[in-house]
């Protein structure tokens, strides 16, 4: 099979399953993908985590995945759902260890007109973390040490693969050297309304203006203090600013765009069923859940960081699809 178009998004696709895997591109970057994940593994082993297995089915999964749809199964006569997000589970796996880490397959089937963003997967793995009895800086330390960590790793390991890639390291100098940077929803949606820009002072950052801000930095920045109702019920709102929460994501630098979302997760009973309600969503349906806050769950932040999208920005590729050895680009059926 040839390269593929989406005739509404002219958006180049992977060709066949073969082209694909033999493609000296696809090798290059599957090493240095392989390289990634062990050198993530080891700092995060070095700093107390266990790494767990998830589920891939449950009887429910992450509603907050924007405009993406959930994939039901019939379990035995029961409905369950493919994970689009272990956040769940990451948070009733910490009332027996008190740092994990999953590398965790994911399905989102996301609109059709995501096939343009390259930037967006059906099928995509994260590299998930959760800490119990941490803040949000906890887990933005975390998250900035990882990324730091594996780029250094790989660019000091495979320089021969991201030569033959022609992949311009010097843009790394700043994430290797200097603190990440860190700004507001707020400041993020000023910025962009100042360019023209029609961003949302009550969404999620949409992905022409997130493109747009990465594509002004020489290193990656967090986005802090999303308002409430812009993410999902286990976010936790602060204290001290109510309607705003203790969340986070991370963008990377030269247009890439978002690497990972974290945040405090709120983990009262009473408080989760508040938030979702004010959701639409039906509490009887997260019963196992809502069981393990009734009998306590620690405290905890944490974050998920896209595999696929961490491997893009790192090999400098054009499309996400490029990141994965068997890719499924949202509209396309593929092996």
């Amino acid at each position: 099979m040839t390269e593929t178009r989406i005739p509404e998004t002219e958006a180049l696709l992977p060709a066949g399953p073969r082209e694909h895997l033999t493609s000296p591109v696809t090798r290059s970057v599957l090493r240095i993908q392989h390289r990634m994940l062990a050198a993530a593994r080891d700092l995060l082993v070095d700093r107390g985590f266990i790494e767990l297995l998830p589920p891939v089915i449950g009887p429910v999964t992450d509603p907050g995945a924007r405009g993406a749809k959930q994939v039901d199964v019939d379990y035995y006569g029961h409905r369950y759902k493919l994970m689009t997000s272990a956040i769940l589970y990451k948070q009733a796996a910490l009332t027996s260890f008190g740092k994990i880490f999953f590398i965790a397959p994911n399905i989102r089937l996301e609109p059709l007109e995501t096939a343009s963003t390259s930037r967006h997967l059906a099928e995509f793995h994260q590299i998930d973390i959760e800490m119990a009895d941490a803040s949000r800086d906890d887990a933005m330390a975390i998250a900035e040490d990882l990324v730091r960590h594996v780029v250094q790793q790989v660019l000091a390991e495979l320089p021969h693969e991201f030569e033959s890639l022609g992949r311009d390291t010097s843009g790394f100098a700043e994430l290797l050297s200097a603190p990440f940077g860190r700004r507001t929803h707020a400041d993020a949606v000023a910025d962009l309304r100042a360019t023209g820009h029609d961003q949302s002072p009550d969404a999620e950052l949409d992905w022409e203006g997130e493109a747009k801000l990465s594509a002004k930095a020489s290193r990656p920045f967090f986005v802090t203090d999303y308002p409430k109702g812009s993410r999902g019920f286990y976010d936790r709102e602060s204290k001290d600013q109510p309607g705003m929460l203790r969340n986070f994501d991370l963008i990377a630098a030269e247009g890439y765009g978002e690497l990972c979302s974290g945040s405090e997760r709120e983990q009262d009973y009473a408080t989760i069923i508040a938030r979702m309600r004010e959701t639409a969503e039906n509490p009887a349906k997260y019963a196992w859940y809502l069981q393990m806050l009734r009998d306590g769950v620690p405290p905890s932040a944490g974050f998920g960081l896209g595999l696929e999208r961490f491997t893009r920005y790192v090999a400098g590729l054009d499309s996400v699809w490029q990141a994965s050895a068997f890719p499924k680009v949202p509209g396309i059926a593929s092996p």
